[in-house]
């Protein structure tokens, strides 16, 4: 099955990569922050409309991520079981550690450094490499970083046993995943840096997901159960739904302001939004894998093309999104449509690479 690409995984990878890069876009400009060009913008969503785009997008930064680490995981036993732990480590050193060493070190501080010249805030290269909080910051490459930790532990520990999945192990797992969420951010609060930006307050989610892809394996791959599907489904419908509301009620209308009891410590918003992300987490990664088994299927050489490039638009999403965020920085707009703009820009070139990078090396490999 490794060897054989599943269209509806593929096609969800996709969607996923693209969503994620739109994501970072809009983070640029907002007053709560959470990518790196919010250190220098030079405008800012009205707090209104950040307030109704953190109501409609906000809930997938809770799970989308962790839903990489679930697809992940679903393949790395069977590419571990025909490779070999020795190969198979060798490889991910060089497809994952690699893009992680590279960015870390010149990538990242470079551009880093571009976009604090280009806002008038004049700093020398090596401060934008020695000063970053964290420091090895790597952007959205922070994610390869740690799935080559997770798939090294994988690859070096016991075998992982296969086995059908019930609604019993989605609670078990959900359950899980918050209490380690909530416990795990008394020492790193959520956004919190460290050294290497390991994101350690997301690691009970992503490890989760990850254990949880190896478990269900090749039977998630191929279908995940409608009893499941639809399961899951209406919990993360319900509790997006809910959400708003319950931050309306509960006087969280600025995150930028009131989003700090959240982030971590002995407080009922910290242990409130720590099930939350549990819950949408778990359900979401398998309604996400669900919903794309039943309803993106579809293949052809466009969509193909799209899924070999979505791990290169990934790895070269946050240089192009700090350069298109910089140009368009003397344009007298309004964040709200500097956003949108440098996220479809950077959706499309990030991908335009991919396609370039992976086209090239399959024209070597067939003239080889």
């Amino acid at each position: 099955m490794d060897r054989v690409r599943l269209s509806a995984v593929d096609n969800l990878k996709v969607i996923l990569v693209a969503w994620v890069i739109g994501g970072h876009a809009l983070l640029g400009y907002a007053a709560v922050g959470g990518w790196p060009y919010d250190e220098v913008n030079e405008v800012t969503f009205h707090p209104g409309v950040e307030t109704v785009l953190a109501a409609l997008i906000g809930p997938s930064g809770l799970f989308f991520m962790g839903t990489f680490y679930f697809m992940a995981g679903i393949f790395t036993p069977g590419s571990i079981e025909r490779k070999g732990a020795r190969k198979f480590i060798a490889e991910r050193l060089v497809r994952l550690g690699t893009p992680w060493v590279v960015t870390a070190l010149v990538v990242w501080p470079t551009f880093v450094w571009i976009a604090y010249n280009g806002a008038g805030r004049p700093v020398s290269w090596w401060h934008a490499f020695t000063h970053r909080d964290p420091f090895l910051d790597s952007g959205s490459l922070w994610f390869v970083g740690v799935l080559l930790i997770f798939s090294i532990a994988v690859a070096l520990a016991p075998p992982v046993k296969e086995r059908t999945i019930t609604p019993k192990t989605v609670l078990s797992m959900t359950m899980l995943v918050a209490g380690t969420t909530f416990l795990t951010r008394l020492v790193f609060p959520a956004r919190s840096g460290q050294v290497g930006d390991l994101h350690l307050w997301w690691w009970p989610q992503c490890l989760g997901m990850f254990l949880l892809g190896a478990i269900g394996g090749r039977k998630l791959a191929e279908r995940v159960p409608d009893e499941i599907y639809r399961m899951c489904r209406n919990v993360v419908i319900g509790t997006i739904v809910v959400l708003p509301f319950a931050a309306a009620f509960l006087g969280v209308l600025d995150l930028a302001e009131n989003a700090g009891p959240f982030l971590g410590g002995w407080t009922w918003q910290a242990l409130a939004l720590a099930l939350v992300e549990g819950i949408l987490v778990v359900a979401g990664s398998l309604w996400l894998i669900g919903l794309a088994q039943r309803r993106l299927t579809g293949q052809g050489p466009f969509t193909d093309g799209l899924a070999r490039s979505a791990y290169v638009a990934f790895v070269v999403q946050g240089p192009i999104l700090l350069s298109l965020a910089t140009a368009l920085r003397p344009l007298d707009l309004p964040a709200e449509i500097k956003a949108p703009a440098v996220g479809a820009g950077a959706i499309a070139l990030s991908f335009a690479v991919g396609w370039y990078v992976t086209s090239r090396r399959g024209a070597s490999a067939r003239s080889s």
